[in-house]
């Protein structure tokens, strides 16, 4: 049966293309995906049987693609159990927080619902869930799904204070959290917790700063987003410490391969964190390349990325789901081997005009949707 899911797994990601491929999951969803799944994730199967199946519903999702609500609400009822037994295995429960953040990732148009999801990443990150002792490869994960789930939040609900009927954002809240890890003896909550400080501090950096200002940016950037005054700036500070040494960090209690991936991270988070610039990231793929500018897209990739393995390259040239979350031209993708390198620039990059109009208006979408559901929730207790 493992094996099964191993090659359903790969059927999904590099086989099933386009809108032919993702109609035949939708076909094929409640009939054979899920049941199998479903089946994999029981009490009585292997450790293994069950990573799988976790493995398999997390490619999924990105497949179904967007406003499959219900899809979402009928993995959670199987993957919360599953993350909150703690004598599963560790990588069991890591993979089930995976998959159920992916699915509200990529396929939940509920905000409130993707909220109860990052309750339970905060909950599992803590040092202790449930009575018992969180192991630090789960807590690195449940931080990496929590930033996933982050980034599909406006700036001021993570980065802002006192924002009104929400108090801190969740980023504030979860800091102290953060600034404990980074001294943990474990380098992937190390990383991921650093990963966190920098997407925070990015959204901090930008609060109040619209898509349309354009000159002064910068001067307004520090004025509205800045630590200065506020009762974290002395949190903030020691962070910013501790990415410093961490990024030139040395010593013979780490392996040479370990001390080189920790510098390399921690020099990317610095420049964010300590000197407030914005990551720079290029993605080659066959036929062309897509730059990345912002900890938000980084953050998506990286999990998608490392989700879809071997396919992730043949889902974005024929994902519309992919497509739209990375603001990349499905054209200029499939006909890029045609392309001189100018030509790949101006239409590949994320800093050619189409992908930022497309970067623009998804979030357009996603802030009127979020101030619509706000505006109901706040109408609706008027009355009592």
């Amino acid at each position: 049966r493992e094996q099964g899911l191993r090659t359903l797994f790969k059927a999904i990601t590099q086989y099933a293309c386009g809108e032919a491929g993702q109609e035949i999951i939708q076909d094929r969803l409640e009939d054979v995906i899920l049941p199998i799944c479903f089946n994999g994730i029981r009490g009585g199967a292997s450790p293994a049987e069950q990573y799988a199946s976790c493995r398999v519903l997390e490619a999924t999702s990105i497949l179904l693609g967007g406003n499959n609500d219900d899809y979402c609400e009928r993995v959670s009822q199987k993957l919360v159990l599953v993350v909150k037994m703690t004598q599963r295995a560790v990588q069991v429960r890591g993979a089930a927080l995976k998959a159920l953040s992916m699915a509200y990732f990529v396929c939940s148009s509920n905000v409130g619902s993707s909220d109860r999801i990052l309750d339970l990443c905060e909950q599992v990150c803590a040092p202790e869930y449930r009575g018992e002792e969180v192991p630090a490869s789960l807590r690195a994960t449940a931080l990496d799904c929590w930033a996933l789930l982050s980034t599909t939040i406006e700036d001021v609900y993570l980065a802002g204070s006192d924002v009104a009927g929400n108090g801190d954002g969740r980023g504030l809240v979860i800091l102290p959290l953060l600034s404990d890890c980074l001294n943990s003896t474990n380098l992937d909550l190390r990383c991921a917790a650093g990963e966190c400080v920098a997407l925070i501090h990015e959204a901090r950096l930008d609060l109040g700063i619209e898509e349309d200002e354009g000159e002064n940016a910068s001067e307004r950037r520090y004025r509205r987003g800045s630590w200065d005054g506020t009762e974290w700036e002395v949190l903030i500070d020691e962070v910013k410490q501790r990415v410093a040494e961490l990024s030139v960090e040395s010593g013979k209690h780490m392996s040479k391969k370990a001390k080189k991936e920790q510098r390399a991270t921690f020099r990317d988070f610095m420049a964010t964190i300590v000197d407030d610039e914005a990551p720079n990231e290029v993605v080659a793929f066959r036929g062309g390349q897509m730059t990345l500018t912002n900890w938000k897209e980084i953050i998506q990739l990286n999990f998608i990325r490392h989700c879809l393995q071997t396919g992730f390259q043949v889902q974005l040239m024929t994902n519309s789901t992919l497509q739209l979350i990375f603001g990349a031209n499905a054209d200029m993708l499939n006909t890029a081997t045609q392309l001189s390198q100018l030509e790949k620039r101006h239409g590949l990059s994320k800093a050619s005009e189409a992908s930022k109009q497309a970067y623009n208006d998804r979030n357009k979408v996603r802030k009127s949707r979020i101030r619509a559901q706000n505006n109901f929730l706040h109408e609706d207790g008027e009355g009592y």
